[in-house]
């Protein structure tokens, strides 16, 4: 029989206090001061800063950047973990580390490494002026800047997950004939896929969120290369207050949504958990 251990119900009310206490003041006062915020003038007026051009602008650019961002490093993702932990060759510590650099880097260093590989003033500088290509305060840079600040996170939901699940069914599918990819579609990707899905919500969220390497590199062009927290901050700046606590309450909308799917999915990754547990002791 195994002894359970049962902390005094004061003790168990001060840390649920504490817990609690700690959620209203960094999360939940935080929230209901930006929906004040936002609907402090009406609603009409709230609708009115969400359809402003420049508003609209920088909620297509976000989701523009996010749309490329996200299918690039979910590709990353499943490579390096597919490669990382099926496959030895020599550079794998090495690979792993340089998947935690973004980790590691202040996004604002991010941006400034973009700027003087790709701006006027760097060697690249004169000869991306001369074809025409422009990269900082653009698009480009922006995806860049994004790209590398979010790479970590698929990789880093998938690598421990198919490190515990192990090669034995990729080389049984090997054994009896089948190829790589068909062992990939087959085999591999129907065991990772809450993970996988897991991971890129999180890059999503921190691709629409970014905000550090970004101001570097976009040069707040309004119209042009604002996402949303840029925008944010520039309607903040002007004191134009209702508008930057509508776009705001729209980026903690979107955040809202992520964690609801993100709990969704790990709900449903340990409902198949135990279900796979449970038919397994009952074929034994």
């Amino acid at each position: 029989m195994t002894k359970t251990i049962s902390e005094p119900f004061w003790v168990r009310a001060l840390l649920i206090g504490v817990a609690l206490v700690f959620l209203g003041l960094f999360l939940f006062v935080p929230m209901a001061a930006v929906l004040a915020g936002a609907l402090k003038k009406g609603v009409a007026v709230y609708l009115q800063s969400l359809a402003d051009p420049e508003t609209l602008a920088s909620i297509r650019l976000t989701l523009l950047v996010a749309a490329i961002v996200v299918p690039l490093n979910t590709l990353f993702g499943v490579a390096a973990s597919w490669a990382i932990t099926k496959f030895d060759f020599h550079g794998k510590n090495v690979l792993l580390t340089l998947i935690d650099l973004p980790f590691t880097v202040s996004p604002v260093i991010a941006g400034m490494i973009f700027v003087l590989l790709f701006g006027a003033q760097s060697v690249l500088g004169a000869w991306l002026i001369d074809h025409g290509i422009k990269i900082i305060f653009a698009v480009p840079g922006i995806v860049l800047a994004t790209t590398f600040v979010t790479f970590p996170f698929v990789a880093r939901e998938l690598i421990p997950l198919m490190q515990s699940q192990g090669i034995e069914e990729e080389e049984a599918a090997m054994t009896l004939g089948a190829n790589a990819w068909h062992t990939f579609f087959r085999v591999t990707l129907p065991n990772i896929k809450w993970g996988l899905l897991y991971g890129i919500i999180l890059c999503n969220a921190r691709a629409m969120g970014e905000f550090g390497a970004v101001s570097v590199v976009s040069g707040h062009i309004r119209g042009l290369t604002n996402t949303m927290p840029l925008q944010v901050e520039i309607l903040y700046n002007e004191y134009n207050f209702a508008a930057a606590f509508a776009v705001s309450s729209l980026l903690m909308m979107l955040a809202l949504v992520t964690l609801a799917v993100k709990q969704f999915i790990e709900w449903k990754s340990k409902s198949v958990s135990i279900r796979a547990v449970f038919e397994g002791s009952e074929s034994a």
